[in-house]
């Protein structure tokens, strides 16, 4: 039996919204995270990591940042008829219409379906942090004969009502999908538990057709959660035990690791697990390495001030070019060139890249975007009814300052 041709989309249109304001200038799969990674990171490094290798990425909303992202660390690493990673804008090909959902994405854009042949579809999302070997959902999907497979997370019922929830039977063939119900449906045999939907499908192409309706308008099916899962009727169609999924090189004990990183909180909660000792998600896992772009950055350097001061980092996680000169830094995630200046202090923070904290300054559970200088003296996270007038706070008092402009000095520096 021939191998299937197989052809992957990534989304990565996502507006992001409730992660405002670090989507105020890009979108969602670019958002900086873990000191020198993009969200988008981990969506192509499972890919490539699993040998899937012929990868659209599927662009729209404030996608300047993603493509040059996209351009620097990943359109280079393949190559060949069956090999690249290509962005693809929003281009109205069928009309007036931006791409309407994730659905409507792909039906907009099946005459890339038809160019390479494809006989299996992926569709993953491009706006969380995961590790996932998707040769084995793959497989599974092969084995089950399945024309449908989206990949789930068994999570407490008590707290499914977040997540789009899919019902399976015994077999764990899909009978039903339902978007944050009040009363979630347990899994067969395991009644304290809900299957979430990661937002990940492998389509046989014949289903992938016909659901859209390629000959057609493209009907209402602008959503694959909301409005295709829901339409399918097919017995093919089945869901995928991210639970079950092992990724080489795990510690013992370790478990598969995904995270929504779709609010603050849960944005801020990801990065700050970084720094603990022992991660849930491991970053040093030589043998399913997250992949990024590459700058030509200087060492980290950590060294004394006039006044005698040394600079200090304590479990934190400290990126490229940095300088600690004097500057006190614990519990905290830092991109690449950020200072931290005499006398300053930082805690339960995470910078992003080229931040400057200048001498004195205070700072405490904040997520500072990227280019910010905080003056002398300057405090932040102490004194929230203050903060609230200046910035943005979110619902459990994180401090979020958003992205300052680029200079020509500071472009310099990223490139």
């Amino acid at each position: 039996m021939a191998r299937p041709r197989i052809l992957t989309f990534v989304m990565a249109g996502g507006k992001g919204e409730r992660l405002y304001p670090l989507t105020k200038e890009r979108s969602k799969p670019s958002v900086p995270f873990g000191g020198c990674y993009r969200i988008i990171d981990f969506v192509l490094s499972n890919l490539l990591n699993s040998d899937l290798r012929a990868i659209y990425v599927l662009t729209q909303y404030k996608a300047q940042s993603l493509v040059e992202h996209l351009e620097r660390g990943w359109t280079w690493r393949l190559g060949g008829r069956d090999g690249f990673i290509r962005a693809v804008p929003a281009q109205m090909k069928l009309g007036d219409a931006w791409y309407r959902g994730t659905a409507d994405a792909i039906f907009q854009n099946l005459n890339l379906v038809r160019d390479f042949g494809a006989d299996v579809v992926l569709v993953f999302s491009a706006d969380h942090i995961y590790k996932m070997n998707v040769r084995q959902m793959l497989d599974f999907h092969l084995r089950m004969g399945a024309s449908l497979t989206v990949s789930c997370l068994p999570v407490p019922r008590e707290s499914a009502s977040s997540f789009g929830v899919i019902e399976v039977d015994g077999r764990w063939r899909i009978r039903g999908f339902v978007e944050k119900p009040s009363h979630p449906p347990a899994i067969p045999g395991r009644p304290e538990e809900a299957l979430a939907s990661m937002g990940n499908y492998i389509f046989n192409v014949s289903l992938l057709r016909d659901v859209l309706g390629e000959s057609g308008e493209g009907g209402p099916l602008y959503d694959f959660g909301k409005d295709v899962l829901p339409a399918i009727t097919a017995e093919s169609v089945f869901a995928y035990d991210f639970r079950h999924n092992r990724i080489p090189g795990l510690r013992e004990g370790e478990q598969a690791y995904w995270r929504d990183v779709g609010t603050i909180e849960a944005y801020y909660d990801a990065n700050m697990d970084l720094k603990n000792v022992v991660p849930q998600l491991n970053l040093y896992n030589w043998q399913w390495p997250i992949m990024t772009a590459r700058f030509h950055d200087p060492p980290s350097k950590f060294v004394f001030d006039d006044e005698g001061r040394r600079g200090i980092a304590v479990q934190s996680v400290v990126g490229s070019g940095c300088l600690l000169s004097g500057g006190y830094v614990k519990d905290s995630i830092l991109g690449r060139n950020v200072l931290v200046d005499a006398g300053a202090e930082v805690r339960d923070c995470v910078l992003m890249d080229n931040v400057v904290i200048s001498p004195g300054a205070r700072v405490r559970r904040a997520i500072i975007d990227k280019n910010v200088v905080v003056p002398p003296g300057e405090v932040i996270g102490e004194d929230l009814a203050k903060d609230v007038e200046r910035y943005v706070v979110s619902t459990e008092g994180i401090v979020v300052i958003e992205k300052a402009p680029d200079t020509p000095e500071l472009l310099a520096r990223n490139w």
